[in-house]
């Protein structure tokens, strides 16, 4: 049945003309914006810890907090907005942003770090479902290109907040997070721009009649390739949570660093992370996905398994390369999804981006007991073994693979 949401997808699956490579920059620029916003909250972890005096577990309810906000509207803003698209949504989920830093700079106490987590997780919430589909939108068909671009904006952003924090916040303090605000500023000036563009594109769209999405996969198949994407997410990102939340304290706890000094090892794994998605996308419109995200999850567990077991310079070496490989599996694993489920763009990027904030929300809650329980050495070396349930890569079905491209 040709839907409303499917008459929405299908328009902004068509290709769209050479100029929307500049829209495409402005999202992935955005999502560097957003996600380096994003990367304050766990890079000032030690400075919260020693300021309020939090434990392990409470650090990680921060992260719960921040990512279980996403995880649960994601999903949510994706239905809505694959019915009723809303061009300056992305506006309105940067002030959230915006506002959440203020109350980060400002707290005195647990509840309003909680709560400024709480409102950065729903402005991430709204800016990723919508921001996907005018990425796709914008990708002259390339789609894995597209989401590539529009990846690694964020994942330079995830890189880029540790770095400065490490410079700008640890030597001023929490006060300093206010200079941060900056960045959410830029970034509704340059979404509204971005608003206007995909307006006038919805205009068009309602003089053009499109055909009806449809999936030429049984029930059957799309249960079992959704089960095991889910799956695939859950490793990726309960071991990016452990990075994220306690690399830092890592490399402090077993080869004494200083806190700037755990900063800048962070930032390493995390721009590996930023190079290794622009591999993702691109290669998965040549060689299919199902092919990226074997290489991506299995492919990194033997450096994974090696990596606790290494001094200083290879356990940055090791976490380089683990976060080189993993980054290219989400751009492959969404595109996927979405020729899986087409005519639901918004719905399955708010699902997976939910995930994936859920996961590691939930990882970063859990793994923060279990160091408490044992040691922050403990939990590296226990989520060592996630990249191993890779193996289901083997149940998906060969889906995306496209011809080469000039």
């Amino acid at each position: 049945m040709n839907t409303k949401s499917e008459t929405v997808t299908q328009f902004t699956e068509r290709k769209a003309p050479t100029s929307a490579l500049g829209i495409l920059f402005a999202l992935s620029f955005s999502h560097l914006l957003n996600d380096s916003i994003q990367a304050i909250l766990p890079a000032v972890y030690p400075l919260l810890k020693d300021s309020f005096q939090l434990t392990f577990t409470q650090i990680g309810l921060i992260t719960l907090t921040f990512q279980l906000t996403g995880s649960i509207f994601q999903p949510l803003v994706g239905y809505y907005t694959d019915r009723k698209p809303q061009p300056y949504s992305l506006v309105i989920g940067m002030c959230l942003t915006f506002c959440g830093l203020v109350f980060l700079a400002l707290a005195n106490g647990y509840i309003s770090i909680l709560f400024a987590a709480a409102l950065i997780g729903l402005g991430s919430a709204i800016f990723h479902p919508e921001s996907s589909r005018m990425a796709r939108l914008a990708s002259g068909g390339r789609h894995g290109f597209a989401q590539s671009i529009f990846q690694v904006g964020g994942n330079v952003g995830s890189s880029l907040g540790p770095l400065l924090a490490a410079w700008i916040i640890v030597p001023r303090g929490q006060r300093s997070i206010l200079y941060f605000t900056l960045a959410a500023v830029a970034g509704m000036i340059l979404l509204f721009r971005v608003g206007a563009w995909y307006s006038r594109r919805l205009a068009e769209r309602r003089t053009t009649k499109a055909a009806p999405a449809s999936t030429p996969y049984s029930k059957r198949t799309i249960t079992i390739a959704v089960s095991v994407l889910l799956v695939l997410i859950f490793s990726k990102f309960f071991y990016l949570a452990c990075f994220t939340s306690y690399y830092t304290f890592y490399v402090m706890e077993k080869f004494g660093v200083s806190v700037q000094n755990s900063q800048l090892h962070l930032f390493i794994f995390l721009a590996a992370i930023a190079a290794g998605t622009i591999i993702g996308g691109p290669v998965g419109d040549r060689i299919g996905r199902r092919a990226v995200i074997w290489i991506s999850i299995l492919g990194m567990a033997p450096f994974a398994l090696l990596l606790p077991h290494a001094n200083l310079f290879w356990t940055a070496v090791l976490a380089a390369i683990c976060g080189f490989i993993m980054a290219s599996a989400f751009p492959a694993i969404l595109v996927f999804a979405i020729e899986l489920l087409p005519g639901n763009v918004g719905l399955v990027a708010g699902l997976f981006f939910g995930l994936a904030f859920g996961m590691g929300g939930i990882g970063s809650a859990l793994l923060g007991k279990l160091a408490d329980a044992t040691s922050v050495t403990f939990v590296i070396q226990v989520c060592a073994f996630l990249p191993l349930l890779g193996l289901l890569t083997g149940f998906l079905p060969n889906v995306g693979k496209e011809p080469s491209r000039a």
